[in-house]
């Protein structure tokens, strides 16, 4: 646009003044200013309009077709008061501008001039291209809202359903499995017989399985509306960690900031499932729970001090495994393992970008 105002300045008719280097520095500022029409429209608005003004003052007989681009852009961007008294104050200041010339101009020639660098219908057409695509990307937006909502709901209804067919199917029969199994270690005991080392693990899996049922009908059945944990729950979590006799501690460190909701709820539960585990299997008597606040990453790390030792392979049960799946799904690291010195340390490593 700078080149071909330049070129229509150059061949156009126009008297020759001590100002023509102005007018050239003019229609070039006016054409390269459209480079910001998308980051500052209503500055870019007002300087092509100035320019287009200025070079009609000095003698320059050029449309002002760089004003009307950023008409487009500005109209475009939703900025249409700014850009209708922006026009009208164009649609002015022209005639004005060619009167101010110095040779004396009929104020007929003038205004014919003035019409001539800026039709009044190219003007509005401008303007009524660029609300046009400004409705059509709305429209693009609220249908793109739309199909992410509908998604949604159907994934919620979907979820609900699988919870619904997991309660039906499984919950009756293992409530009755874990039933029987604590009735035939009672009755087993009072009649002062060994109970079997097979029906107490089935005790232990009727057990086992009801609580992860449970937790994962919770999980299913979670719609987002409850307030979800998060970092500001683990002390409370801790608390009920050491009801259960464990001697566990939190350490927060570095600059507390605003962290993405995701990684807020991750973080909880990946503190709730490693204590949850050195409750269930570690036999421990401490644990640690550390959060460390980075410019780029929220780093958690819970180590205990029971039976895994460095040379044994952890078994990855549900929780990991889950544990996991959440760390991969927002980009970071996880690393679970039995400890040099003796126990077991879950690190994890969550991005969180930049901080608002």
């Amino acid at each position: 646009m700078a080149a071909t105002l330049l070129v229509a300045g150059l061949s156009g008719n126009h008297s020759t003044t001590d100002f023509d280097l102005l007018g050239y520095a003019l229609l070039a500022a006016g054409g390269l200013a459209l480079a910001a029409r998308r980051r500052a429209p209503v500055l870019v608005l007002a300087v092509t309009g100035v320019c287009a003004v200025g070079y009609q003052a000095v003698g320059f007989d050029v449309p002002a077709v760089a004003f009307l681009f950023a008409v487009y852009a500005a109209v475009r961007a939703g900025h249409r008061i700014i850009t209708v008294v922006a026009a009208v104050m164009m649609l002015a200041a022209l005639p004005l501008a060619a009167l101010a010339l110095p040779q004396d101009m009929p104020v007929g020639e003038a205004l014919a001039r003035a019409r001539g660098a800026l039709e009044l219908a190219w003007l509005v057409a401008a303007g009524a291209a660029g609300e046009a695509l400004r409705q059509a990307e709305r429209r693009a937006d609220e249908a793109e809202r739309t199909r992410e909502e509908t998604a949604r709901r159907r994934a919620d209804e979907e979820r609900l359903h699988i919870a619904r067919e997991l309660h039906d199917s499984l919950t009756h029969q293992i409530s009755i499995i874990k039933v029987q199994a604590e009735v035939a270690v009672h009755l087993a005991r009072k009649r002062g017989e060994q109970v079997p080392e097979a029906l107490l693990a089935i005790r232990e899996a009727g057990r086992e399985a009801t609580r992860e049922l449970r937790a994962t009908l919770e999980a299913l059945r979670d719609d987002g509306k409850t307030p979800p944990h998060g970092l500001d729950h683990l002390p409370e979590l801790v608390e009920r960690a050491r009801m259960t006799g464990l001697d566990a501690t939190l350490t927060i460190e570095g600059e507390r900031h605003d962290v993405p909701a995701a990684v807020d709820r991750t973080a909880y539960r990946i503190v709730q499932e490693s204590l949850t585990n050195i409750a269930r299997h570690a036999a421990a008597a401490t644990a640690s729970v550390r959060i460390d606040y980075r410019p780029d990453a929220l780093a958690i790390r819970v180590d205990d001090d029971g039976k895994a030792m460095p040379d044994t392979t952890p078994m990855p049960g549900v929780g990991l495994l889950g544990m996991r799946e959440r760390v991969t799904a927002l980009g970071g690291r996880l690393r679970a393992e039995p400890r040099n010195e003796g126990g077991f340390t879950v690190h994890a490593e969550l991005p969180v970008g930049p901080t608002s």
